[in-house]
């Protein structure tokens, strides 16, 4: 019997690993180009999800419908806010845009509550999700695979190996490491820094919707879950390297693994324990993260 709960959660860990590396990518992403800190991170992941809330139930009636104009709408405010807002203050030092990010999240916190209360928001299971849900049976244990689970893996490794793709083997990834390595180079060598910046913060609020989504569909959500993914955002691109996108997808896994194999060995009261617990001994050994660069020019 130990056995069996011992690989249920393994799987199980590994699976909700998936989640957790997209829920720390944009972060991941946004530092590793920028040097920012985006502890609004969270909740602009949280506001895409309302957002799609909102037109599935009101317009569109269908979440696939409703998250492509959603991604359109949060690429639209990362255009906005990083053009309008981070751009005019990210050459002043960290502290500014720290600053910037904290009134976003304050901002977006509030106006959540004030449309929506502190009631308990969902998003309907896709009917895929559902088939998915299954026993696995060997001649040994059996075990619960759970569809939701497998979506958000899924989604997960082919949002991190496409932002991967772009970020090593395209033009405008080229830019944004070349940005990310020294800025003064890159703006002699042509390219404009602030533009990246700008697009950066697009594409991250992208994959921040798509993150929202997926927890909308798993867990229950209020307008102020935003810190909590922020937390488990940070675990994850610390463990796997600040800026690393591959470090991100390693990192969520082994945050997931810890926190269920800690739930499975010590109980469930100690599943956020196990897993930041793991978090400091990895920085024990590497304080850079598994794949994290040792200084940022």
């Amino acid at each position: 019997m130990q056995t069996q709960i011992l690989i249920q959660s393994f799987v199980n860990g590994l699976l909700l690993g998936g989640l957790y590396a997209i829920i720390g990518l944009g972060m991941s992403l946004i530092f590793g180009i920028m040097g920012m800190t985006n502890i609004a991170h969270g909740d602009f992941m949280i506001l895409g999800t309302f957002f799609c809330m909102i037109l599935a139930r009101q317009f569109t009636g269908s979440i696939l419908l409703a998250l492509l104009i959603t991604l359109a709408i949060m690429a639209a405010i990362g255009f906005l806010i990083q053009n309008f807002v981070v751009n005019r203050v990210i050459d002043k030092g960290a502290e500014p845009t720290i600053l910037v990010a904290f009134g976003l999240s304050v901002l977006i916190q509030n106006v959540l509550f004030w449309f929506f209360g502190a009631n308990a928001q969902t998003l309907p299971t896709p009917d895929l999700a559902r088939s998915i849900d299954t026993l696995v049976s060997t001649p040994w244990f059996n075990f619960t695979l759970s569809g939701n689970f497998v979506i958000n893996f899924v989604v997960a490794v082919v949002v991190v190996v496409a932002v991967n793709f772009i970020i090593r083997k395209t033009s405008f990834g080229r830019a944004m490491r070349a940005t990310a390595d020294n800025v003064a180079a890159a703006e002699l060598m042509g390219v404009s820094t602030k533009r990246i910046y700008t697009y950066a913060m697009c594409l991250t609020l992208v994959i921040s919707c798509i993150a929202g989504v997926l927890i909308g569909q798993t867990y229950a959500f209020y307008t102020f879950s935003g810190t909590e993914y922020l937390i488990i955002a940070f675990g994850v691109v610390v463990i796997g390297g600040m800026g690393s996108i591959i470090g991100t997808l390693i990192g969520g896994l082994v945050l997931g693994l810890a926190m269920l194999m800690g739930s499975a060995v010590f109980g469930t009261a100690y599943q956020v324990l196990s897993g930041y617990a793991v978090m400091l001994i990895i920085l024990t050994v590497r304080p850079r993260g598994l794949l994290g660069n040792m200084t940022r020019k």
